[in-house]
């Protein structure tokens, strides 16, 4: 890991603690949308930070911040076995291509529907802010910035923070510092 970006990690538990985020302070009454961008290589050092390092944590601050993550992958494969569909799409896949199987999924996994999902796994009254990880796994089946939008209407006062493999600069998204995921305005570098 550069130093550049063990400091950039080591900030994160500070900024989630901070009043500003929590409170969602200075956003014009927006719900508080965060990405944390990292380079697509460090997607193992990040995983493992969250779980090893930041998580544990922020559970020792006082006061406690009580985050509540969603992994995306998992949240895709969960939804589709709920439905009786995985199996299904592995065969489309296996079958007709990649192209064949994200068709058949683009109707099931609608960002306002995978939003709705995630607000139905949530107590409100339990969380302070929502960690959404393994953004990069998620692709193609999901584009961040939609779901994002998704969410803007369920997620009430809480804010969100999105780890992204790639590049945000506050005004767009690029998966793996490659993909434009097109303009998000609403969003705001969690660490710099």
């Amino acid at each position: 890991m550069t130093d550049d970006f063990r400091v950039r990690l080591n900030k994160i538990a500070d900024r989630l603690s901070s009043e500003e985020l929590l409170s969602n302070k200075g956003l014009g009454n927006e719900i508080g949308f965060w990405i944390f961008d990292y380079p697509p290589e460090r997607e193992l050092e990040v995983r493992s930070f969250i779980d090893d390092v930041l998580l544990p944590g922020v559970a020792k601050r006082q006061p406690v911040v009580r985050p509540a993550v969603v992994n995306l992958f998992e949240l895709i494969i969960d939804l589709l076995e709920d439905r009786k569909l995985y199996d299904r799409v592995l065969d489309i896949q296996a079958k007709k291509g990649d192209a064949e199987a994200l068709a058949a999924l683009r109707p099931v996994l609608k960002e306002d529907k995978l939003a709705e999902r995630i607000a139905t796994k949530i107590d409100f009254d339990q969380v302070d802010v929502l960690l959404l990880t393994r953004v990069g796994a998620a692709y193609p089946m999901l584009r961040s910035h939609t779901l994002l939008a998704g969410l803007q209407a369920t997620m009430k006062d809480k804010p969100v923070v999105m780890f992204y493999p790639g590049r945000y600069d506050g005004f767009s998204l690029r998966l793996f510092n490659k993909l434009a995921d097109d303009n998000y305005y609403r969003a705001f570098r969690l660490v710099d």
